[in-house]
């Protein structure tokens, strides 16, 4: 099997491994044919372990490589890096102040179809909205393969698409669920929650692109990629994960992830 995704292109890999997300975010969209709730220890033990990953991967995937790629282009590289990953937390947080307004907006309750809609809609576009990065971050990690740099390999790349799916598996969850109680068909509400993930393939193709037909882009875009996984730890995936009784044990989850993807790439880097 590895042997198979070693002799594809950067870009087919990227899209693969988007795949593989989108399909754990449809799985825990399809938890909705089964329950109405899903165990809260198990959801923010997920989201602790794909934390340490995406902490662990910001370092030692994006950000170590992005400033040996801008030294070796004769970049000031603090300052590209700082560019990148400050524009990437960036545009997270600016998405998240047009979903507020959007929310407000929308405002006041009522029992009509259209609201529903639109409160159907919003709660799709927000987690919607912190895929994207999620499949750029995938995609510029598997582009970056083609340059043989330091800390970048298949297996840290693979990691990390694990790391982001396994993070998936709540949010798909976390729209169907929600969608079921206000009344929404099983089916409805499947499609609803499995529908936010389908942008991590196409953002993960644009970003291997990118890498691969504009080098000079490389480091800005790793470093981009990491400020957008930060604040997307920072901000939902470590407070949900210690908003659980057992704050202690959701930290270990953390280590443990942040230690397996620091040692697959140390080791394997």
């Amino acid at each position: 099997m590895i042997n198979i995704l070693l002799e594809l292109s950067p870009v087919m890999q990227a899209f693969l491994a988007t795949l593989f997300t989108w399909g754990v975010t449809m799985l825990g969209a399809s938890i909705v044919f089964f329950f109405r709730e899903v165990k809260k220890g198990i959801m923010d033990a997920l989201l602790g372990f794909s934390a340490g990953v995406m902490i662990a991967a910001s370092f030692w995937s994006l950000l170590s490589p992005a400033i040996d790629m801008a030294n070796s282009m004769n970049m000031i590289s603090w300052l590209v890096v700082f560019l990148g990953f400050f524009s990437g937390g960036l545009l997270l947080f600016l998405g998240d102040k047009i979903y507020d307004l959007m929310q407000k907006k929308g405002g006041k309750k009522d029992n009509t179809t259209s609201h529903k809609l639109k409160r159907c809609l919003m709660l799709v576009f927000s987690i919607t909205l912190h895929n994207i990065p999620e499949g750029l971050v995938i995609g510029v990690a598997f582009g970056s393969l083609a340059y043989s740099l330091e800390g970048s390999n298949l297996a840290s790349a693979l990691t990390l698409a694990l790391g982001i799916g396994l993070q998936n598996f709540p949010e798909g969850s976390a729209v169907s669920l929600p969608l079921r109680r206000e009344g929404y068909s099983r089916k409805k509400a499947f499609f609803f929650g499995q529908l936010s993930g389908i942008v991590e393939p196409i953002a993960a193709v644009i970003g291997a692109i990118l890498v691969l037909k504009i080098q000079t882009l490389l480091p800005f875009l790793l470093a981009f990629a990491a400020g957008a996984m930060i604040y997307v730890v920072v901000e939902e995936l470590i407070p949900e994960s210690q908003s659980n009784k057992k704050k202690d044990l959701m930290a270990l989850f953390t280590l443990i992830g942040f230690s397996i993807m620091m040692i697959l790439d140390v080791a394997l880097g």
